[in-house]
């Protein structure tokens, strides 16, 4: 059988090929849950598994990242539920110091090539950076999942989206996912897993590859996979420890539902207008738009690699006044190697909020809200009314939304 890559994995986790379209049981190499949805997993896995122990201690945990340290009662309560739990369970707590519980996975050495990850969180699908199958689930599946060590999972058909050209600059990663939003729409790819290629993917780094795979979400994916490179391969031996990994390939001739190629040689600046990801615009077209705030950070661009490009930019600048730059780190270490490249102050000196490690304003928790009326660019995933307050919201890269910032009004570098 010529499998895809979901295919070929899934079939390593239940013992026999898969096809797409087969409903089976899958063995999880971890099982997690957040301080959002935390709380129902231990209410649930109470209710039904009372008196019983989860299936490996070494392979669940919890992360907290929503709302960190909790600036309101009921996630304060939530994030003291699941400690209780993980101490009569003996668990692990990637507590609120951590920051984003996906990005820690992928620091942690746990996530690797060809593993399963299951959790609460919605855009576990970033895994699909490094060649591993990770997934959202509501609490109940979470509970069964902590419990047994195993889920059932509808195979998906896969489609390809392969993109050639090269970027350049001030184009970025974000751009390119953005401008495949724009191609497929919110519903291309709907159920389906997707595998990533061409000249664009390769050239990225794990930085700019957790941004492509961190929005298959707003596209309906299931998963998009980016097949590690040497390059990705040699970080994820150093963090893992281990240096037999094999990334997992798709079969020649394997079934596709789809394919699709774009050609980003000619890529500029792009941004997701409100109320939906992609409603996507050129920037140049939004030159008019005045902003009141900036939001860098969220799982999608919360990386070093991500400041860096917003402390270049800025150099020589500041915040132009009345315009509020909120800076929010992916993890704890992301934020120590800003601080020893001493880029917090440099962030600082230009004008910028920088707060604590976390998901910050993109889980609507806490910096980067907005009130009614007033205008953001944001670097997280996600647009809809609401999502991060009650005023308007556009989706850019670092280095636009850096630009957006000392200007006030939406540009690109």
């Amino acid at each position: 059988m010529k499998q895809t890559i979901i295919e070929k994995i899934i079939s390593n986790h239940c013992g026999r090929e898969v096809k797409a379209g087969e409903i089976v049981w899958m063995n999880l190499d971890y099982r997690t849950a957040r301080d959002f949805g935390g709380a129902n997993v231990v209410k649930h896995f109470e209710k039904h598994f009372a008196s019983e122990a989860v299936a490996d201690r070494k392979k669940t945990f919890f992360t907290f990242d929503c709302n960190v340290p909790a600036n309101t009662i009921p996630y304060a309560n939530n994030q003291q539920i699941c400690r209780v739990f993980a101490q009569n369970q003996n668990l692990r707590v990637f507590d609120v110091d951590a920051g984003i519980g996906s990005h820690v996975m992928i620091e942690e050495g746990m996530v690797l090539p060809g593993g399963t990850l299951v959790g609460t969180d919605s855009h576990l699908n970033i895994f699909g950076s490094v060649g591993a199958f990770g997934q959202g689930m509501g609490d109940q599946d979470i509970a069964f999942a902590f419990r047994y060590g195993f889920t059932w999972f509808e195979v998906p058909p896969t489609m390809r989206i392969i993109l050639n050209g090269k970027i350049k600059h001030p184009a970025t990663a974000k751009d390119v996912v953005l401008a495949v939003l724009g191609r497929i729409g919110s519903k291309g790819a709907l159920g389906r897993s997707i595998e990533f290629s061409g000249n664009v993917v390769e050239s990225l780094d794990l930085a700019g590859r957790i941004t492509i795979s961190s929005m298959v979400t707003e596209m309906g994916g299931i998963i998009g996979f980016i097949t590690p490179n040497e390059d990705i391969l040699s970080r994820l031996k150093l963090l893992s420890g281990k240096y037999t990994l094999q990334p997992v390939h798709p079969d020649e001739g394997a079934d596709y539902v789809e394919t699709i190629e774009m050609d980003l040689s000619s890529l500029e600046p792009l941004a997701a207008a409100p109320p939906k990801p992609d409603n996507i615009k050129k920037v140049r077209d939004l030159k008019n738009v005045k902003v009141d705030s900036v939001f860098i950070g969220s799982c999608t661009n919360g990386r070093f690699e991500d400041f860096k490009v917003v402390s270049n930019v800025l150099r020589g600048h500041k915040v132009k006044p009345g315009v509020m730059l909120k800076i929010v780190p992916a993890t704890k270490k992301v934020f120590g190697e800003m601080l020893k490249s001493r880029m917090v102050e440099e962030l600082f000196e230009a004008g910028a909020i920088v707060s604590n490690p976390g998901c910050g304003g993109c889980a609507s928790g806490q910096i980067g809200m907005t009130g009614k009326g007033e205008v953001q660019v944001s670097t997280s995933n996600r647009n809809f009314r609401g999502k991060q307050g009650d005023g308007e919201t556009y989706l850019a890269s670092p280095a636009v939304a850096a630009m957006s910032a000392i200007r006030g009004y939406i540009c690109a570098p």
